[in-house]
């Protein structure tokens, strides 16, 4: 037996918490929702150690998942054994608990979507919404394959802005290592040449980095704690909305960097509100997915703009040029689809488009930040190479002078 602490609503909206000992959370719920309780969270609180960086669930498991118990819905199999047989054959431990416990949710009558919603950080609002729009529409097995191809191309997006950054984070790793190094072994080996040469009048760049590496080596703390301090304040100012806002406005404007990101955030909005107006979610629910899985607070304001406008009957390509966050060529082939009655596939076609401009942006990038983080390694690391040469080059010409 173990603790868990719990909490549900009950049929009158009010918000209740408790304990309970139960030999696992599927049976806590079983008895909240025997006493008439919508269950909102079970969570073990026994000191068992269960740590678990994100949700343990990786998209890859997921779009397997998903693909699979499309063909088997497709093929005929009730939904029960379907996640039932899925869940004896996921490699994943955590994955594997998690459908149980969907599965458990579902024979006793809760909705499919309804029990993936308990498990927001494997389902998101856009797989949930989905399902639910699937279910109504008696078409699951379409909807999980569109869910399916989604997952796939997401993925690869995510993986090439991963390939994109991956380069010049390990040439800038390198680059500190290497200053480091030079710093406290190297230089202090020159300081102490040049000390032997009671008569040598240092050169005024020499004096310069001697001195930069006694304040490293004597004072290495004051470096690590204003890079520490640097990080926290940029991840404390990220988690505040003015400084998340401010952050990803500097991101969508800086050179290079910027119209990448904003080619992936119109490839992410219009692949997300494809999927979603073609399996049947209306328009306004689709743009308040679509605005919460955006990933730039600039972007998401702009969305939910254009939302407001739809909502009082205008057309969605005017408010979404007002703003300004789109490419006037994605608004206007929004617009022909409007017209035409095909906004899902002009979506899809838009999406298809921006994946490979992504693509070829990303190459291009790579290329580009190859050569200026290269040419800053070999600027600061020549740099004090040469500084501390500076004596024996100035020593060499006075022999010859001499």
């Amino acid at each position: 037996m173990a603790k868990f602490q719990w909490e549900a609503t009950t049929r009158a909206g009010e918000k209740k918490r408790g304990t309970m000992d139960a030999e696992n959370a599927t049976a806590v719920e079983s008895r909240l929702r025997a006493d008439g309780l919508t269950v909102d969270r079970v969570k073990r609180t026994d000191g068992a150690l269960n740590i678990t960086i994100g949700s343990g669930v990786t998209p890859k498991d997921l779009q397997i998942f998903t693909r699979q118990l499309a063909t088997m819905i497709d093929a005929g199999l009730p939904l029960v054994q379907c996640l039932d047989i899925l869940a004896a054959q996921t490699p994943n431990k955590t994955f594997q608990r998690i459908l149980q416990q969907v599965k458990s949710s579902v024979e006793q009558g809760s909705t499919f979507s309804d029990a993936l919603k308990k498990h927001p950080k494997v389902f998101d609002e856009l797989y949930v919404n989905l399902v639910a729009a699937g279910e109504v529409g008696g078409i699951l097995d379409t909807i999980l394959n569109r869910l399916a191809v989604y997952i796939e191309k997401a993925v690869k997006l995510r993986n090439q802005v991963k390939s994109a950054m991956f380069y010049p984070i390990g040439i800038l790793v390198v680059a500190v290592g290497v200053i480091a190094v030079m710093l406290v072994k190297v230089i202090p080996t020159f300081e102490s040449m040049y000390k032997q040469m009671n008569n040598a009048q240092l050169p005024g760049a020499t004096r310069v980095v001697i001195g930069i590496s006694h304040g490293f080596i004597d004072k290495w703390y004051l470096y690590v704690g204003s890079v520490v301090a640097l990080i926290f304040i940029v991840v404390t100012a990220r988690r505040t909305d003015g400084g998340r806002e401010f952050f990803d406005r500097v991101m969508l404007r800086m050179p290079v960097i910027g119209p990448t990101l904003r080619k992936i955030v119109v490839a992410r909005f219009t692949r997300t509100l494809g999927t979603l107006l073609a399996s049947g979610v209306p328009i306004l629910d689709a743009l308040d997915i679509c605005a919460r899985t955006a990933g730039n607070r600039v972007v998401q304001q702009g969305i939910l703009r254009a939302r407001e406008k739809i909502s009082q009957g205008h057309d969605m390509a005017g408010p979404l040029a007002e703003s300004r966050v789109f490419p006037s060529m994605v608004v206007q082939m929004i617009g022909v689809g409007e017209q035409t009655g095909a906004m899902d596939q002009m979506l899809q076609k838009i999406a298809d488009f921006y994946e490979e401009e992504v693509d070829a942006a990303v190459t291009a990038m790579t290329s580009l930040i190859e050569p200026i983080m290269m040419a800053f390694l070999g600027i600061v690391v020549g740099g004090l190479i040469i500084a501390m040469y500076l004596p024996i080059f100035k020593l060499a010409g006075n022999l010859q002078g001499g």
